[in-house]
């Protein structure tokens, strides 16, 4: 409790009180986006539903809402997927301070694999009320940035040798607007993955920048 801020000192209850009503397959995350992105969760209940503890990162959701590319609306009864395929009923809603402005969030990952494949009389028990989302629950920044980086290349349909200058600047607008740039040093890596320099990167991302900006995953 000591390293949470005051303005998080009763979401951290309420974590515990909701964990311990929903039992040890509801994990609830506090994060406190004050916080360097890397080390965003101040407090978290039941981590082992997504593999995360105190001072791991936010998810790639969290970095959009933090890039301004999602709308800080809160997020109800939504379906995710952990890496080793273990389904989720989520719910996130946003912290906003007396400005308006989004400081943080209550993440809700209830693990429903089980209930999923039990016998139909439970399915009520299972209802999403949405689609699918893309979810990366992730214990280091670096995981996050290759899932991202994967996912975009799975947008453009080719790896990056033979990717084009076109095709290049399209993945760097997919990155931006999921928030890629947030993380410290991703410049690094993606130069890295798309082998250029980094004068081509920053030339790149201004390009990208004035196009229309509605291009997006097309996994939501």
């Amino acid at each position: 409790m000591e390293t949470i801020s005051q303005e998080f000192v009763f979401f951290a209850e309420l974590a515990k009180g909701i964990a311990a009503q929903f039992g040890e397959q509801c994990e609830v995350v506090i994060h406190d986006w004050s916080k360097p992105f890397e080390s965003t969760i101040v407090a978290i209940e039941n981590g082992h539903v997504t593999g995360r503890k105190v001072g791991d990162p936010s998810t790639n959701l969290g970095l959009e809402i933090m890039r301004g590319s999602r709308d800080g609306d809160n997020r109800h009864n939504y379906i995710t997927q952990t890496a080793d395929g273990r389904l989720l009923r989520s719910s996130s809603m946003y912290v906003k301070n007396s400005a308006g402005q989004i400081i943080g969030a209550v993440c809700i990952n209830m693990d429903i694999t089980d209930i999923m494949a039990a016998e139909k009389a439970l399915h009520s028990l299972t209802g999403s009320g949405g689609a699918m989302v893309r979810e990366s629950f992730v214990s280091s920044v670096n995981e996050l940035l290759d899932s991202l980086l994967i996912e975009a290349q799975e947008a453009i349909g080719k790896p990056p040798a033979q990717m084009n200058k076109e095709d290049k600047i399209r993945l760097i607008q997919l990155l931006d607007q999921k928030g890629a740039f947030l993380i410290k040093k991703s410049g690094e890596r993606i130069c890295s993955h798309l082998g250029i320099s980094k004068f081509t990167l920053y030339n790149y991302l201004e390009e990208s920048k004035s196009g229309d900006g509605k291009e997006s995953f097309d996994h939501e």
